[in-house]
């Protein structure tokens, strides 16, 4: 089934039930149906056909919710984008997908056309937010263009479901934006699956500042429109206090996240535990949990389910982690759901015993079907399984005798010293178990001896006081030799992605503090 049918079938039976709410902005999902209907015909008069490719580069709101469902609506391919996004980037994929409309907020115009002169492309663009007549007639406003009811869609409904529903742009470990090509049942059997096991219901309310504009955010969307329940969006987690009030005021029942946020709810030293009874569970994905952090999170909220997850934009979810298992195996990201497999291969490609490190691959029908105008990429990274498709992921695991998943390293994160393969998620588990380490992230620096020698990246909470003698006597306490840092590097904060993953050269902060040992 494809995903605007999800949203009609949940309009049918829940039509004057609340399915978003955004800032002050509170829509049903019969509202939500009628808008996207109208911003679908919109697209449809302006020439748009199926297949096309439409960028959204909005942060989180109604305006991001409603372009998706519109673009399938209307066949298109949803290319969603997060409004950091720079003109030079932009314009390089406005040029690859040779998109023909664009959804931008008001703020961005001037970078949109700044990227349009670079990629020498004009599409119709759509402006959120307008609060004026606009000009030329190449450009709309949003606001005008859902509110403009048309029959163009009337009695028309697409059929097929391995048809393209999104093409999202990740960077990986390249650098350079490669397009994941998902089609609508690749999306469905993911979400479906989700909500199988965190046990999704029309009474949920979940409540997400994960951007839209990644794989982890819009399966937030997609799950609520299944389930029927409700979908709460705030734009950032700045001021996580804001974000604990709002948990509190809409009553939510889940709360998706990433360990970044983990870290700084589980920092709070004044917040008391049981603070949100009606949160039924938490998700993390995106990165590894520090078991410090999980065991934080499960005192501060112990009514809660925690589930650890592990995806990749290519698969969006891969594996999950029962709750019931993470005090027994905190390390773990569980195993692969119903209807898919989880395993892991040497070079060769053969499956390798328990303990062994390999390459992680997936199978499922929520493998991607390839990377948008990159044969070569596809090739290397996929193959035939059965119904579905076998992604190589490029992440080094292991297993233990129980078949229950661990994540050791991006096959490129590996860092080789003395002889030595040094997994830098080790280092940092072994980082955050120093108390007054809020965030944690290690790295290989070049050496003419060593090959590369490991050095530590820190920042402290506040009041803290830790001098690079502490983290390195007590990372020699846990960690083999070869494994302990010769350098210690403190920040006041370390760099992100847009999607909340530590990721060094993220951007390049000037350092507080740095130390060197001989």
């Amino acid at each position: 089934m494809r995903l605007e049918a999800r949203l009609r079938q949940s309009a049918t039976r829940f039509g004057d039930k609340t399915a978003l709410v955004a800032g002050d902005v509170r829509l049903t999902y019969a509202e939500i149906d009628d808008l996207s209907d109208n911003l679908a015909a919109t697209l449809k008069h302006r020439g748009l056909a199926s297949g096309d490719r439409i960028l959204l580069v909005l942060e989180n709101g109604q305006e991001a919710v409603i372009g998706f469902f519109s673009a399938w609506k209307a066949g298109l391919v949803a290319c969603p984008l997060h409004p950091s996004i720079k003109a030079e980037k932009l314009a390089s994929i406005l040029q690859s997908t040779g998109a023909t409309a664009v959804i931008v907020q008001v703020r961005l115009l001037k970078m949109l056309q700044s990227a349009l002169q670079i990629a020498k492309a004009s599409p119709l663009v759509i402006l959120a937010q307008a609060d004026a007549t606009l000009e030329p007639s190449s450009i709309l406003s949003f606001e005008e263009a859902v509110a403009q009811q048309s029959p163009v869609l009337l009695g028309h409904h697409h059929e097929d479901s391995d048809a393209l529903a999104l093409l999202i742009h990740t960077s990986g470990s390249t650098g350079v934006p490669k397009g994941v090509m998902l089609s609508h049942a690749n999306v469905t059997a993911a979400c479906e699956a989700i909500t199988t096991y965190l046990g999704n219901t029309a009474s949920d309310i979940v409540l997400s500042v994960l951007p839209l504009s990644f794989g982890y955010g819009i399966t937030q969307m997609v799950t609520m429109a299944i389930a029927g329940g409700t979908l709460v969006l705030e734009k950032s987690f700045a001021f996580p206090r804001k974000i604990l009030e709002r948990l509190q005021e809409e009553k939510a029942t889940g709360f998706p996240l990433v360990p970044a946020m983990a870290g700084l709810l589980t920092g709070m030293k004044d917040l008391q535990p049981g603070l949100l009874p009606h949160l039924c569970y938490i998700t993390s994905a995106a990165a590894a949990m520090p078991p410090t952090m999980s065991q934080g999170l499960q005192h501060l909220f112990p009514a809660a389910r925690l589930f650890l997850m592990y995806g990749q934009t290519e698969c969006l979810r891969a594996t999950y982690l029962a709750p019931e298992e993470t005090s027994r195996r905190p390390l773990s990201v569980g195993k692969a759901f119903p209807g898919s497999r989880a395993f892991v291969v040497d070079e060769e490609g053969r499956a390798l015993a328990p303990g062994q490190i390999g390459e992680l691959v997936v199978e499922g029908p929520h493998v991607m079907s390839g990377y948008w105008g990159d044969s070569l990429a596809s090739v290397r990274s996929l193959a035939p399984a059965g119904a579905g498709r076998r992604l190589y992921t490029g992440d080094l695991f292991r297993t233990d005798e129980d078949g229950f998943l661990y994540f050791v390293s991006r096959r490129d994160d590996i860092i080789k010293t003395r002889g030595e393969k040094v997994s830098p998620q080790e280092v940092e588990r072994a980082l955050y178990a120093l108390p007054g380490i809020r965030e944690a992230a290690v790295g290989g620096v070049d050496d003419p001896i060593f090959g590369q020698t490991i050095r530590a990246y820190v920042a402290l909470e506040d009041g803290t006081v830790l001098t690079e003698r502490d983290i390195i006597r007590h990372c020699a306490g846990m960690l083999e030799d070869y494994m302990v840092p010769k350098s210690v590097e403190f920040r006041d904060r370390l760099p992100r992605t847009t999607t909340g993953k530590i990721r060094l050269g993220a951007d390049e902060p000037e350092p507080i503090m740095k130390g060197n040992v001989a």
